[in-house]
């Protein structure tokens, strides 16, 4: 087993839970307004243009995260236009034929090919092809901590070894060292590696979210480490205080975003989640009314085929079970799900 502490920054800190209030009553759009993996308003335009074989939007927009060091934002992009790419290719083979050593094009091409890989059954043999474009994209831009990230993932469905993983590790975080996609990636890697060992999966995000900003997106890693466990059914109880206290730290990131924004939904449709999976009901349909209308594939996409779906459902029992005033239960429940 690795050592959790290579993973860990040096001190652990105590968090401190918020409380919040139920809302037994709570306005929330109706069920054909919402949508599912809605872009927002720059990447938007960036997806309309790709699908008329136009890469110049997509171009500027990554450009532009790049100059500017918006890290999380460009990660979020170069998977969104990746999966488009993997569809609808046409506007990519344009941009690499214009401009093939453009360092946004090489992150997007790194990504799009490990999500070619990642989709076929050849996986393990396909990914050991893709090394070289990784390494292209990380000296693409040496601030860059999105091939870093790519790098992560790809270790992880290549099956790396724990003592090269560490080494891409430490050259991510001295790039961002609160990233969340670099961090969610370790948290990935550590519970594929370490099954049923969710103790360490929440030493590592807990430890990561109290040396993150308090607006960084890292805050919300222990939510994930609790859905791991949750949806697991292997390995040691977790105390129901943990599990709580990861909600929390969540809910107050949460609460420092504008309701009904497309940035922090995945987060919010996360949280609302793991709100269910506790029983902790008038606070996941809080999440439900901050959500709005943007629902995302994650986390429904692990327990159903119909990800949209799942999520209408879920929000409507929500809603019926407070509004009749049905008492919180303070058991614990795990539900299985297909991957985490």
């Amino acid at each position: 087993m690795v050592d959790t502490m290579a993973l860990l920054p040096p001190f652990v800190r105590s968090s401190r839970p918020t409380r919040t209030v139920d809302h037994p009553h709570v306005a929330l759009p109706a069920d054909a307004e919402v949508l599912l993996d809605a872009p927002d308003d720059r990447l938007g335009p960036a997806l309309v243009a790709a699908g008329q074989g136009s890469y110049e939007v997509a171009a500027e927009l990554l450009a532009a995260t790049r100059t500017g060091a918006a890290w999380e934002h460009r990660d979020r992009y170069v998977v969104r236009l990746a999966s488009f790419a993997h569809s609808r290719p046409e506007w990519f083979e344009n941009w690499r034929t214009a401009a093939p050593r453009d360092p946004d094009l090489l992150v997007l091409g790194a990504q799009l090919a490990v999500t070619r890989a990642w989709r076929s059954p050849a996986r393990a043999e396909l990914l050991r092809e893709v090394s070289p474009l990784i390494t292209a994209a990380a000296r693409g831009d040496g601030r860059d901590p999105v091939p870093w990230r790519i790098a992560l993932d790809h270790a992880r469905g290549s099956n790396a070894g724990h003592k090269y993983f560490e080494e891409l590790w430490e050259a991510a975080i001295r790039r961002a060292p609160h990233h969340y996609g670099c961090h969610a990636a370790a948290l990935h890697y550590l519970a594929d590696s370490w099954h049923g060992s969710h103790h360490e999966c929440f030493d590592f995000a807990e430890t990561a979210a109290q040396d993150a900003p308090a607006d960084s997106l890292v805050q919300a890693l222990p939510t994930r480490a609790a859905l791991a466990y949750l949806t697991d059914g292997c390995g040691p109880d977790i105390p129901r205080a943990r599990l709580d206290a990861a909600a929390d730290r969540a809910i107050a990131l949460s609460a420092r975003f504008p309701t009904a924004d497309p940035w922090p939904a995945e987060m919010r449709n996360k949280l609302a989640y793991v709100l269910s999976l506790l029983d902790r009901r008038p606070d996941a349909l809080e999440q439900m009314r901050r959500i709005g209308p943007y629902a995302t594939s994650f986390p429904w996409d692990q327990v159903s085929d119909d990800p949209l779906g799942r999520f209408l459902e879920l929000r409507q029992d929500l809603r019926l079970r407070s509004a009749s005033g049905h008492p919180r239960s303070e058991h614990r429940a795990r539900a299985h799900s297909r991957d985490h």
